[in-house]
């Protein structure tokens, strides 16, 4: 306890004004500022009012305009024309042109990101507009220019290699102070072109120990705070100090599997794995959430979670047989052996969500029931994708966003259509990289969806737990807090502080 406290105070040294004041809203989460590149730190921005994108998502999902008024597709699905917003200033007084919308877009397009996964082949400034030129039709492609490393800045804010250099965006608050990887500082921007924030100032700051933002939450020393774990939610909801909300979110936390390993190459091995998991006892006791999750996609994506799917079961005994079935023999100490060789797998977490290595505890425990040893390392997140690359990687826990593209397809694509670094390994199926290809075009719908969910249900490439929700502790006398489950926003501009 003395050591949390002196951090606490640290940080609280760090950050200078307490909460409230100045009429600054302070944002705590466990996200650090790699740089003012947007490929890999435009969540911030985007989610903090400083960059917009063309378009946007309402809760529902449902796409809407932003930067751009409204857009169209040509008859063959192969050029799409996006009209852009009059009157749009960067925050650095020049004007948002299409050419301006066109060279962020082209910047994006040449990183390693969603865009540059599309069948986009050109992009090109019309008066008051941007066209993008297809290669094949891909229906998907408005929700993709809605993902963060698409945000649209001024062509001031990067280098002559496209690399951002400065964010100069176009949403209600433009930076005033910017110290990667820990903290930002933004002000009302006045020529904003849509409502006005009430809130004069914001500031994020990154905290890594969720304890330490826990207690400043509690002791009022930040107003919003989010990656709160279990138990402190249980507790800051007893508090007069702070709101607690909480919302379901398109996001799953699963088991990441290594179907090339020998132990875990037949799908009867990756059943029993699945079959040890107490997904109800880990929702309720550990995550403090009312279900565990029954199948991969959560109810929050709509169209892709399929009712009519068997539900995923707990039954220790079932696996104990099933692995028994594959030669699998128990060990002196409980621990399965086949040919010499024991039944130990390593499971990679991170603790940027603190349930993670919580979750994983319990697993160790779990396995360790129907014989299989788990080793529990846990480390940075971008280990799960360093080893996925090299074929190191065992079993990841992990809690994949269905939202970063505001349609699932962008997800099912970059994880199953082929595989990637945070979705399936070691295993490949040529159907749902077809139904999967086909909703993509727009040619597929509710058969293709329910059919590619059936094959993830089957084959347990991943092995889902639970579905998530977001939680945020808010300071008293906040008002106006709306939780974006497409984890978009953190809506400060319609939020109102005490005067």
């Amino acid at each position: 306890m003395r050591r949390t406290l002196a951090l606490l105070a640290t940080t609280m040294l760090s950050f200078g004004t307490p909460a409230l004041a100045d009429d600054t809203l302070d944002v705590v989460a466990q996200f650090e500022i790699q740089s003012p590149e947007p490929s890999t730190s435009g969540y911030i921005f985007t989610r903090m009012g400083v960059a917009e994108t063309l378009v946007d998502a309402e809760p529902d999902g449902r796409l809407v305009p932003a930067l751009a008024t409204e857009w169209s597709t040509s008859e063959d699905g192969l050029a799409w024309t996006f009209a852009l917003r009059d009157g749009v200033s960067f925050h650095d007084g020049s004007p948002m042109t299409a050419e301006a919308v066109a060279n962020a877009l082209t910047i994006a397009q040449a990183k390693p990101g969603p865009l540059a996964k599309t069948p986009v082949t050109g992009i090109a400034a019309e008066d008051g507009a941007v066209v993008l030129t297809l290669s094949e039709p891909f229906a998907a492609l408005p929700a993709y220019l809605a993902h963060y490393s698409a945000q649209i800045l001024a062509p001031a804010a990067y280098g002559a290699d496209g690399a951002g250099v400065e964010v100069i965006g176009t949403g209600p608050y433009r930076i005033t102070e910017l110290s990667p990887p820990l903290s930002l500082k933004a002000e009302a921007f006045d020529d904003y072109w849509g409502e006005a924030p009430h809130v004069p100032g914001v500031s994020y700051n990154a905290v890594s120990r969720v304890e330490t933002r826990a207690l400043m939450a509690e002791l009022g020393d930040a107003d919003f705070v989010f990656g709160l774990d279990p138990a402190s939610v249980a507790r800051l909801g007893n508090s007069d100090a702070v709101t607690v909300h909480s919302v379901a979110i398109p996001r799953t936390l699963m088991l990441k599997v290594n179907a090339a390993d020998p132990a875990l190459a037949d799908l009867d091995a990756r059943r029993a794995l699945s079959l040890a998991i107490d997904r109800a006892g880990i929702a309720k006791a550990v995550l403090r959430y009312p279900e565990g999750a029954t199948q991969l996609f959560p109810p929050s994506v709509g169209d892709w979670h399929d009712e009519a799917l068997e539900p995923l079961a707990y039954d220790p005994e079932a696996a104990r047989g099933l692995l028994a079935g594959l030669g699998w023999e128990a060990g002196p100490d409980g621990i399965l052996t086949r040919d010499g060789e024991r039944f130990a797998l390593t499971l990679t977490t991170y603790p940027d969500r603190p349930e993670l290595p919580l979750v994983a505890a319990v697993l160790e425990q779990q396995f360790r029931d129907i014989g299989v040893e788990l080793t529990i390392d846990t480390t940075n997140s971008s280990e799960i994708t360093s080893r996925h690359a090299d074929g190191s990687l065992d079993l990841g826990l992990i809690a994949r966003n269905f939202a970063l593209i505001p349609n699932p397809i962008g997800t099912v694509l970059s994880d199953y259509a082929p595989t990637g670094d945070w979705g399936a390994m070691g295993w490949e199926n040529a159907e749902i990289v077809d139904l999967a290809r086909s909703v993509g075009r727009g040619d597929g719908g509710d058969a293709e969806r329910a059919r590619t969910a059936e094959i993830l249900q089957t084959e347990l490439p991943v092995i889902p737990i639970a579905w998530y929700r977001q939680t945020l502790a808010v300071a008293d006398g906040v008002e106006g807090t709306v939780i974006d489950p497409w984890e978009r926003t953190f809506g400060l501009q319609k939020l109102t502080i005490p005067e």
